[in-house]
């Protein structure tokens, strides 16, 4: 078995998961922020469907450089536009890793802002801590600005608070 397939199947299960949240999104509070430093409301939600192009510039280039080459991703101005974002994202990235090879998975990645680089790994190591968790990361924060604004969350590794019988 290529290193790809149980990639795959763990993104997936984890984009699964995040859709569900994102499908929650009140966009009416798309600038709402817990806290002054927190990112807005919104604006995670917009960074979480725009991650699954990560898949694709961890793949297929060296390194991002925030310097030279990175462009925040567009805001979402409703949820079925969040929705098809997320959903075009995750296809495209499926697609990459699809095609993706066991040696470029062990070629060297790097995250840098100009001269400062923030970090050198393997491309594997990248999808599963830069992309994969890093998402989940997002998705649990996102979670946690839903369940301050009084949104029912769903079940994500099991059943929630939410979840009727529980």
């Amino acid at each position: 078995m290529s290193l790809n397939q149980p990639l795959i199947a763990e993104y997936k299960h984890e984009m699964a998961n995040t859709r569900k949240i994102l499908a929650l999104v009140p966009m009416d509070k798309y600038s709402w922020k817990p806290h002054e430093k927190s990112m807005s409301l919104g604006d995670l939600a917009s960074h979480l469907a725009d991650m699954p192009t990560w898949v694709h510039f961890t793949i297929n280039f060296p390194e991002l450089d925030f310097a030279k080459n990175y462009t925040p991703p567009a805001k979402c101005s409703s949820g079925a536009e969040l929705l098809s974002k997320m959903d075009k994202n995750f296809e495209d990235a499926i697609k990459v890793l699809e095609n993706t090879t066991d040696a470029q998975m062990f070629e060297n990645w790097s995250l840098r802002n100009g001269d400062q680089v923030f970090f050198t790994l393997p491309k594997i190591a990248v999808l599963r801590s830069f992309v994969f968790s890093h998402n989940i990361h997002h998705r649990a924060q996102l979670g946690v600005y839903l369940r301050m604004l009084d949104i029912p969350l769903p079940g994500i590794y099991g059943p929630s608070a939410d979840d009727k019988g529980m």
